[in-house]
């Protein structure tokens, strides 16, 4: 019995490691490989909000469209003068930066943020 049981651990063994070799990791959208190149603008209001890392996500009602758009990590956001409380849930901002690749996808990244007439630059490298 002992060595049916061996055999059984060793097969268990092979089939986890197989499976992992053969495992295809999720496509990460960290960084700009995902969006266009083209400029893009969004203004909505914001109905939902998730700051931290990787970086910030707000979700904007966009004349009845839920758009996620990333903005920076809180060091980033910081750097730019844009504080949490400018990112609430009722405020209507507009942001610029690039949409998804893919045209179905409501997701953008921002590289700027304008909030009551002032611009929060996020990629101040990054011509918007």
């Amino acid at each position: 019995m002992g060595s049916r049981s061996g055999r059984r651990g060793a097969l268990a063994l092979i089939a986890l490691l197989a499976g992992l070799m053969l495992a295809q990791p999720a496509p990460a959208h960290h960084g700009w490989s995902w969006a266009t190149d083209e400029e893009f603008a969004l203004t909505g209001t914001i109905v939902g909000v998730r700051l931290g890392n990787p970086h910030g996500e707000v979700t904007l009602d966009v004349e009845g469209d839920a758009w996620i758009v990333e903005v920076g990590q809180p060091w980033r956001n910081q750097r730019a003068g844009l504080t949490d409380d400018l990112l609430g849930v009722g405020r209507v901002i507009t942001v610029h930066g690039h949409r998804s690749a893919r045209p179905e996808e409501r997701l953008m990244k921002a590289e700027r943020v304008v909030i009551d007439g002032k611009s929060y630059v996020l990629y101040p490298r990054r011509s918007s």
